[in-house]
């Protein structure tokens, strides 16, 4: 199992899905990707390249002792569980977590005349959680020009998303304040393999530290298991 956090993130909002895969015996990898888990500082000069490069470097090392892989990613990871797919159709199986495929309407453009204006921050979009009693451990600002890089590859996503033949399990919140819940049609509408879907009543977009974080736990390790059986 190759599990990716989200943008912001850090693994704390994946380590409960990386210790479900575990405890069903599978080798798990769970990078910190690069710029995050530190000070915001940090990512302001990473963008997609180094984190798609992260995600790739991770599978690679899966890879030499694992014959069949399931790669799980949670928004950010999820467009890098979408950009893996395209790319490895060896892979047995993908797990999307409220996965961005497509930037939200208008974002994009709001978010480049922030950068023209020569901002390099804004409000963090971290711990979108409906649990009153947990919090993500993610940045409380946003960097403005990672995020135009993760905007920016939301066509290659897509293409790539179209070839994938292996199965999926797509799990959406219902209500999302971060990415909007229509990126998980995007993908049930390119992918061509046999496909899950699982629709969250009670969380928000950080569902695996969310009220439906067992449920989640519970579908992707019952998925995993079929798919590499």
């Amino acid at each position: 199992m190759l599990v990716l956090h989200g943008f912001t993130g850090n693994p704390h909002s994946m380590r409960g899905l990386a210790h479900a895969f575990a405890d069903a015996g599978f080798a798990v990898e769970l990078p910190l990707l690069p710029g995050h888990g530190t000070s915001v500082e940090d990512m302001l000069e990473t963008g997609w390249p180094d984190w798609s490069d992260a995600a790739e470097a991770a599978l690679a090392r899966l890879a030499e002792r694992a014959d069949k892989i399931v790669v799980a990613g949670l928004s950010m990871g999820g467009a890098l569980t979408a950009w893996l797919a395209g790319r490895h159709p060896e892979l047995a199986g993908a797990v999307f977590v409220n996965a961005l495929v497509q930037a939200p309407e208008g974002m994009a453009d709001f978010v480049q005349g922030l950068i023209d204006d020569g901002d390099t921050l804004m409000g963090g979009i971290g711990s979108d959680i409906a649990d009153p009693d947990v919090k993500e451990l993610s940045y409380a600002e946003t960097p403005l020009v990672p995020l135009a890089s993760l905007f920016g590859i939301g066509d290659d996503v897509q293409a790539g998303l179209a070839t994938v033949e292996f199965p999926v399990l797509i799990i959406t919140s219902r209500q999302d304040h971060v990415v909007p819940p229509e990126n998980s049609d995007i993908i049930a509408s390119l992918v061509k393999g046999p496909q899950e879907r699982i629709m969250l009543e009670r969380s928000f977009h950080v569902a695996t530290l969310d009220h439906d974080k067992d449920l989640i736990e519970e579908a992707a390790v019952a998925f995993a298991l079929k798919v590499t059986a």
